[in-house]
């Protein structure tokens, strides 16, 4: 206690010597040092913002474009890699790396928090195993999607997910939409219709390649992964919501369902090729890049834009869309039309709108 006191008291003593230092002999106040450390803070945070941003830029449009480059191009006399294959490395890597996340936020219990929320949750674990069942088939179409349309085209018409998202909210979780909302959704739909309508295409959508390519197959297929985006969105939103449980803990729920239902879905789709070329027939460096680039940049993705509202979120989404029509003009000879670019225009302030008013409502 007396040490105590004696350290009170040569502290009374230091600061007035500490604030006479700072004001009449030219050192560093304490109201300046406060300054310092809150333009440090601000520009650390802006580094992070921003740096987030052009993450999520990057992401999106590497994962696209590697993988219609990965379905259109790849050795001569050699099979086509697998998309189920792919989707099942894929979550085991997604399910690895939450696992690593999960050690370091429990100090290496790992095993103990998982026995804990898998092995004596199963229930937890069914629940997941709707969205589960539906971020692989929607995985699964994704490959689908980028073997018959350009990754513009893709970029533009997968946006629809924002509909199908704002219905199933409205039906399921009784979220109210403004009537601006609700017209930004209908200048959503016109403008990827336009697109769709508009049939522009790179250069490997003209040319016999190996993989047969439609567009209309290609278009119906991100209807249906907009479909099953929307609902299993809005399904695992109702989960989180109320729930203690950390959301590593939930992805490895989800992963772990993932996984099985992809390995039954390889042998249940693809045990012929499998039996004749082998689990990874195919596969090559650029494969696994974008096995790699899906699996790392979703789940780093998902944790950087914690830092990034809703609104910046939605001008990310533009800016990759415009930025991957630019890489497909200068490197797949795309050749937008006049009703392509209306309709990407179209999209584009159609997701401002929503972004803008949803975010004058949350506020």
């Amino acid at each position: 206690a007396e040490g105590d006191v004696e350290k009170g008291t040569a502290a009374e003593q230091a600061e007035p010597l500490i604030n006479n230092k700072g004001g009449e002999n030219g050192g560093v106040s304490i109201e300046e040092n406060k300054n310092e450390t809150t333009t440090t803070s601000n520009t650390s945070l802006f580094l992070v913002k921003y740096g987030s941003f052009c993450l999520l830029v990057t992401q999106m449009v590497g994962m696209v474009m590697l993988m219609r480059y990965s379905r259109t191009h790849h050795p001569p006399n050699t099979p086509m890699y697998l998309a189920s294959t792919a989707v099942f490395v894929m979550e085991v890597m997604k399910f690895s790396i939450s696992c690593m996340m999960i050690t370091i936020q429990t100090k290496c219990r790992l095993f103990e928090t998982l026995n804990q929320h898998i092995i004596q949750s199963p229930f937890e674990v069914l629940k997941l195993s709707v969205p589960s069942f539906l971020y692989t088939v929607q995985n699964n179409l994704l490959y689908l999607i980028l073997s018959n349309l350009d990754a513009p085209t893709y970029q533009v018409c997968s946006q629809l997910k924002i509909l199908t998202t704002a219905v199933c909210s409205a039906c399921w979780l009784q979220k109210k939409f403004s009537m601006a909302q609700w017209i930004a959704l209908f200048i959503l739909t016109v403008g990827v219709a336009l697109v769709e309508y508009s049939g522009a295409k790179d250069k490997e959508s003209g040319q016999a390649a190996d993989v047969q390519q439609n567009r209309l197959v290609g278009f119906i297929a991100v209807v249906m992964a907009c479909l099953t985006s929307g609902f299993s969105g809005v399904y695992f939103e109702k989960i989180l919501k109320g729930s203690q449980t950390s959301l590593w803990i939930r992805n490895c729920q989800m992963y772990l369902s993932s996984i099985v239902i992809a390995l039954i879905t390889v042998y249940v789709k693809d045990g012929v090729t499998v039996a004749e070329h082998g689990f990874l027939g195919g596969y090559n460096s650029l494969v696994w890049g974008v096995i790699l680039v899906q699996a790392v940049g979703g789940i780093l993705v998902s944790v950087v834009v914690k830092y990034l509202d809703n609104v910046v979120k939605v001008f990310a989404t533009s800016f990759s869309i415009i930025i991957t029509c630019l890489v497909s003009a200068m490197f797949f000879d795309f050749q937008p039309t006049g009703i392509f670019a209306a309709g990407v225009g179209c999209v584009i302030i159609a997701t401002i709108m929503y972004a803008t008013k949803k975010r004058k409502q949350d506020k």
